[in-house]
């Protein structure tokens, strides 16, 4: 009989990981080692394409100079001090987010780790108008904590963990009707996605939001956009609700903020809102550190420095282009901004053609059955994403032979 084949690093690694991590994620594709721009390299050499880009969080991409500059030279002076304190570091970050959201005077920034963190800040926040109704959208994901989860509406995410936060409903996706009818006195706070993500790139409609601004206002309730995928520069502005023309009272940040260094972030819009924490009332001991300031510090300044904001609009253009240039009945459109894009099939393909896009060298998420989502680092080049395209034909083949329509 032949030998066997000798066991890979990656199937190495695999067993070790099951061996010792919670198996909340399932078994992982792939053991990444090191990356380079929109390239990444797994433990046994093999290259590949990065168009998740960290699930949007590798908005420069890996290795990138700037941002390893940046936390090299603050891991040799200050990693961590406690929140009795400031640094440097967290100053100019929360003065930088709220120059480039153009945020009125009075406004403010609270950091801490994380997305979900950053939406049970706005819960709190929220809580503090003395009401305890909150209006979400079905399809929505704002996190996995329990305050977050609530928000979230997926129900196998929600269910195992009921009862959750009170008070919260869902109303369906772009329904200005709807929205209405839902938000009454008890309302705290509506909370929206510009873009839906996890729940499949689905834009907003400009009317749709423009919608929950007025009835928050008329009702005395929040506005909270979650913007923690859609943030800085993903869809081509610094936030995408910039590109609709109505302000929130707060948004939530996170993913691209750092990089890949962990951090989030709720940005309070004029003295009134932001006066409604006080001290003592919210905290965080990770919050705002100096390393993940550093690093949002540098991320921000290389989108400026580097274009980057003009780089994913025309990227994005290009990539819609020639998605509906490839006039095939299996690819249905493309749907997103910037950055931020879906590409819609006409059957329940995508996880077929996500594993097959990974044998040839492309990382790629079925983020529904009909639709792969791609959210590669802002420093994608167009050359790069036609890398996808023009593999998408040869991908569904593979994909329709074994997949139903």
């Amino acid at each position: 009989m032949p030998d066997a084949a000798p066991a890979t690093h990656t199937e190495e690694y695999l067993g070790r990981y099951e061996s010792a991590l919670v198996q909340v994620f399932g078994r992982p594709q792939l053991v990444l080692e090191h990356g380079d721009g929109a390239w990444v390299w797994d433990v046994d050499g093999r290259r590949y394409l990065d168009l998740v880009g960290g699930l949007a969080v590798n908005a420069l991409g890996h290795n990138h100079p700037a941002l390893v500059a940046a936390v090299s030279k603050q891991a040799g002076q200050l990693v961590h001090v406690s929140n009795f304190y400031t640094s440097v570091p967290q100053v100019e970050l929360a003065e930088r987010i709220l120059r480039v959201a153009d945020a009125p005077v009075g406004s403010a920034v609270f950091f801490c780790n994380s997305g979900a963190e950053a939406i049970e800040a706005a819960v709190k926040l929220a809580r503090r108008t003395g009401r305890t109704g909150i209006v979400a959208a079905e399809g929505a994901f704002h996190g996995r904590t329990t305050g977050a989860l609530a928000l979230t509406h997926k129900p196998a995410y929600r269910e195992p963990f009921e009862p959750l936060l009170p008070g919260v409903v869902h109303v369906p996706w772009g329904d200005v009707a709807a929205l209405e009818a839902a938000v009454g006195p008890d309302t705290s706070a509506v909370v929206l996605e510009p873009i839906q993500g996890e729940g499949g790139v689905v834009p907003a409609a400009p009317d749709f939001l423009r919608a929950a601004r007025r009835v928050t206002a008329e009702a005395g309730a929040l506005l909270v956009l979650d913007e923690i995928q859609t943030g800085v520069g993903r869809t081509g502005s610094w936030f995408a609700f910039q590109q609709a023309g109505v302000i929130p009272d707060a948004m939530t940040l996170a993913k691209g903020l750092g990089g890949g260094i962990p951090i989030g972030a709720l940005v309070t819009f004029g003295p009134e809102v932001s006066g409604m924490l006080t001290a003592g009332q919210h905290g965080s001991t990770f919050g705002g550190n100096p390393l993940a300031c550093a690093a949002g510090l540098a991320v921000l300044d290389t989108i400026e420095s580097e274009g980057l904001l003009a780089h994913v609009r025309s990227a994005g253009e290009h990539l819609e282009r020639r998605i509906d240039g490839l006039d095939d009945p299996r690819v249905t459109g493309i749907r997103g901004s910037g950055l931020l894009r879906a590409v819609t099939l006409a059957g329940d393909w995508a996880p077929a053609v996500a594993a097959h896009g990974r044998e040839a060298g492309l990382i790629l998420n079925p983020v529904a059955p009909d639709a792969v989502r791609l959210a590669p680092p802002l420093v994608v080049t167009t050359d790069q994403l036609d890398l996808f395209v023009d593999a998408l034909p040869g991908l569904l083949d593979l994909a329709t032979e074994e997949t139903p329509r």
